[in-house]
């Protein structure tokens, strides 16, 4: 796939994602599919343009089209599955605020397959759009229910009695994007006291930006410490991801999350999915269950289509998912949720406090860091240099996205983002100081390669 990347079609908006882009997909889904489609959006400036652009071409391919307003991506999907419509969310979910982009999700709710975005783009190539008569042109109508839906279906997914019955207070940081909407409400209706930072919508961010990482997230452990929270949630723009702060304002690694979600979900004969950044805690969750890890490249869109696989064999994968906050519960939706997964997360402080959930799948620590380019040649060359690092190394060397190296005690990543103009390096190892000289080595050769 060209277009859409790792996760959905991302860029800088009325640059790249423009309104004539977001109309000729409009056209090619409705192209695509018959009858009727939804389109939603996350709180970003531009959101509300493109969304016009996708509807317009839609119904002139003849699609009926219920506008959902503003909601985050998974309450879209709950919408999508409920309604059996095929939908097209506006979003650059993490990305900064001059970013939008592009999601197309089924009528099962789930994001489109490898196989249907690679059909749409044929469509877009080749421009053959199925244009319906003056007469037979789509309608439009406003839905205004979707978001208290798909909070009454949160709520009823979970053990509200055994959350309610703790008493938590938390502290939400939904960071300005569409989990504004939505989160505030429905942990108040789990039977929490909540207590909020950067939570009006606000499409250019001001408070944070949305990618919910350590350095955006100070304002989120001062107000877990000031409010005497047992647990800090942060979002991204579009609130399919959930991370997680303790009782004493620390920052829960993403890996961790998902290794103890998967421990108190996994049984003997199940499969997990994850990427190549997948953890060492989650290996170990996995290998103690008595399931089996599968490892696809980075991002949802290849990580539910593994799922997919697995269900058509009669597989069960009660979870998957990746270490940045996007957790799938397949039994629930096959779809990532920002909300559902902090929801399930708050079940498991109904005995313990959030320090010592996580306390069972420590002893590892992480780096993660970026090397920007402006040009196809200076990518070409980081990539050149990871691939000669990756031939000199003596790790155990796995290309299915990238170049991952396992030491034993460590392993590193290089790939490149699916979503903006970066090399991302992940480390992982038993010590600070090991992650750090990882990261530092292969950091420095990448900035030698573009120094030239």
């Amino acid at each position: 796939m060209q277009l859409f990347g790792s996760s959905g079609i991302r860029g800088v908006a009325n640059e790249e994602v423009t309104p004539t882009l977001c109309l000729r997909i409009g056209l090619a889904v409705g192209t695509l599919v018959d009858g009727q489609a939804a389109v939603g959006r996350d709180t970003r400036a531009t959101g509300e343009m493109l969304a016009d652009a996708t509807a317009s071409g839609l119904a002139s391919a003849g699609s009926d089209v219920d506008r959902l307003g503003a909601l985050p991506t998974p309450a879209l999907q709950s919408y999508a599955e409920r309604e059996g419509v095929p939908a097209v969310m506006i979003t650059a979910s993490h990305n900064p605020p001059q970013y939008n982009g592009i999601k197309l999700v089924g009528s099962d709710g789930v994001e489109f397959g490898v196989d249907r975005l690679e059909r749409v783009e044929e469509l877009l190539d080749d421009g053959t759009f199925q244009h319906a008569r003056w007469d037979e042109t789509g309608n439009t109508r406003r839905v205004t229910s979707a978001r208290r839906e798909y909070i009454e279906e949160v709520v009823a997914a979970v053990d509200r009695e055994r959350i309610a019955a703790a008493d938590l207070t938390v502290a939400l940081d939904p960071g300005h994007g569409a989990g504004s909407l939505t989160s505030p409400e429905l942990f108040r209706k789990l039977g929490c006291e909540v207590h909020t930072v950067n939570a009006q919508r606000d499409g250019s961010f001001p408070g944070r930006d949305p990618e919910p990482v350590p350095e955006h997230l100070t304002d989120l452990g001062q107000l877990v410490r000031a409010t005497d929270a047992d647990v800090g949630i942060a979002h991204d723009g579009d609130a399919d991801r959930a991370i997680f702060f303790d009782e004493y304002g620390h920052y829960i690694e993403g890996d961790a999350t998902l290794a103890v979600l998967a421990d108190a979900t996994l049984d003997d004969g199940d499969s997990t999915v994850s990427a190549v950044t997948v953890s060492q805690r989650l290996v170990d969750v996995a290998s103690e269950a008595g399931a089996t890890l599968e490892l696809t490249p980075v991002g949802s869109t290849r990580i539910i289509s593994r799922v997919r696989e697995l269900h058509d064999d009669g597989v069960s994968v009660p979870i998957a998912g990746e270490g940045n906050g996007g957790v799938l519960f397949p039994d629930h939706r096959l779809a990532r949720d920002g909300a559902y997964t902090a929801a399930r997360f708050l079940e498991l402080l109904a005995d313990r406090s959030a320090s010592a959930v996580v306390e069972a799948v420590g002893g590892y620590h992480n780096v993660r860091t970026t090397v920007g380019y402006e040009s196809d040649a200076d990518r070409a060359t980081l990539l050149a240099a990871a691939a000669a690092y990756a031939d000199e190394s003596e790790g155990e060397l796995n290309d299915t996205d990238g170049y991952r190296l396992d030491f034993g005690d460590a392993w590193l990543l290089v790939r490149e983002s699916g979503t903006e103009p970066l090399v991302r390096i992940y480390t992982e190892a038993r010590t600070e100081a090991r992650a750090h000289e990882l990261a530092d080595g292969i950091g420095d050769r990448l900035d030698r390669a573009l120094d030239g």
